[in-house]
């Protein structure tokens, strides 16, 4: 069995399953940001009423209004907090960081567990070995909350193996959205999708999180890296290894794949996912040039200490561009902490950066980042829909933190090669 066949065999008190067998799993833990959060509880009392199976599996974490702008908003959070009491479910309030970030680095998220959650990026804990899928509100509402369970069918799965050596410049971020325009959006649709080979061997576990966040975007159920030390070390040390104890996991010699895929990214250059999708993916030297008013590195796919790391290393002895206003939103208090430890908040500052609580950033323009006509933002976000962030004729631009800081330094999009 694959890692994601033997998750779900072990969740639904099975010896083994295979793909489009219908299961009845036990779910690990449910997750839920503030807005999926207000929207489910109220499901749940109005249609539901019953008591909450395992509350302790649960966690709510406000990352959207982490800044309430208005006191409709504020109520929301409000109502969360009373109902987050009343059911005595985990919660972290305002500021802890974006949803994934936050539950990863308070020890919620394992190897072999089963992760249900609202938003749709929840499949990037695949990172951890996890089988990590987004559900309706509804469904956390009727089977997860008072039954602690949920039902699903076998996925197939695809496998990906990724070869080379990366050039200067080119990251795991670029990797990750030039395999969306291989794969293309919905390419995928309800796979699994897992993640090898020695480049992936080689990367640290949240460069992994980068290649597992697109998966949702293929239009996969799933995707995920076979855990290894790195991930059970994090894992011990936040522990999180519950789940694991109980796995039995074919090698990959063994398992039945739907069909395997494998690239050599040793030529890649720097990617850039282009306005209206996040499919819509070019070299950097094609949109080179474009005058940018916007850029922030935060949201799932940046604002890890690993962006923050590398904004200080391209910023020394540079500043922000004068006519562009640079957004820096740590993914997590644990990735902030260690900016705030190593120099770089007051060394980013000082480069003119503006720093942002520990949240989602500007996603959604829910409390930041919103844009008029004509304005333009690139970013380490994961999302670049019209009117995501502001007026629909604004234009997003995904990149890695390298391209996205370059990008702030020169008053356009920028190839980090010319940086360096």
């Amino acid at each position: 069995m694959t890692l994601i066949e033997a998750i779900l065999a072990r969740a639904s008190g099975r010896e083994t399953v295979k793909p489009g067998d219908v299961v009845v799993a036990n779910v690990d833990r449910m997750i839920m940001h503030d807005l999926s959060g207000y929207v489910t509880s109220k499901v749940f009392d109005e249609k539901v009423g019953l008591p909450i199976a395992n509350p302790d599996r649960i966690v709510m974490v406000f990352d959207h209004l982490f800044s309430p702008p208005s006191e409709t908003e504020a109520e929301v959070l409000q109502a969360d907090r009373a109902w987050a009491r009343k059911h005595g479910i985990n919660l972290l309030d305002c500021g802890n960081g974006n949803i994934h970030n936050a539950v990863v680095h308070n020890g919620f998220i394992g190897p072999g567990m089963v992760v249900v959650g609202s938003d749709s990026h929840t499949p990037v804990h695949g990172a951890m070995g996890a089988f990590a899928v987004a559900l309706g509100n509804d469904s956390h509402a009727g089977t997860v909350l008072p039954y602690s369970k949920a039902w699903f069918k076998v996925p197939e799965t695809i496998r990906i193996d990724l070869h080379g050596t990366l050039q200067p410049g080119t990251t795991p971020r670029d990797v990750a959205l030039w395999l969306v325009s291989q794969i293309g959006e919905g390419g995928a649709i309800y796979k699994a999708i897992e993640l090898g080979g020695p480049l992936v061997e080689e990367m640290s576990l949240f460069d992994r999180w980068l290649l597992t966040l697109i998966t949702v975007d293929l239009g996969a159920k799933c995707g995920y890296v076979d855990p290894d030390e790195k991930v059970f070390k994090f894992a011990r040390e936040h522990n999180a290894m519950q789940a694991w104890d109980e796995m039995e996991v074919s090698p990959v010699s063994e398992r039945k794949y739907e069909k395997r895929l494998e690239f050599d990214v040793s030529d890649l250059a720097p990617q850039v996912a282009c306005s209206p999708t996040v499919g819509n993916v070019k070299t950097v030297d094609k949109v080179a040039g474009t005058t940018i008013q916007y850029a922030e590195l935060g949201g799932h796919a940046g604002g890890r200490i690993e962006d923050l790391r590398v904004a200080a290393e391209v910023f020394k002895g540079k500043r922000v561009h004068p006519e562009v206003c640079l957004n820096i939103v740590p993914s997590s208090r644990v990735a902030f902490a260690q900016a705030l430890e190593e120099g770089i908040v007051a060394q980013l500052h000082e480069a003119g950066a503006m720093w942002f609580p520990p949240s989602t950033g500007s996603n959604q323009a829910v409390n930041m980042g919103a844009m008029a006509a004509g304005d333009a933002m690139i970013s380490t976000h994961s999302r670049n829909f019209p009117s995501r962030n502001g007026s629909i004729d604004a234009a997003m631009y995904l990149a890695s933190s390298h391209t996205v800081s370059a990008s702030a330094i020169a008053g356009c999009i920028t190839d980090i090669r010319e940086v360096l």
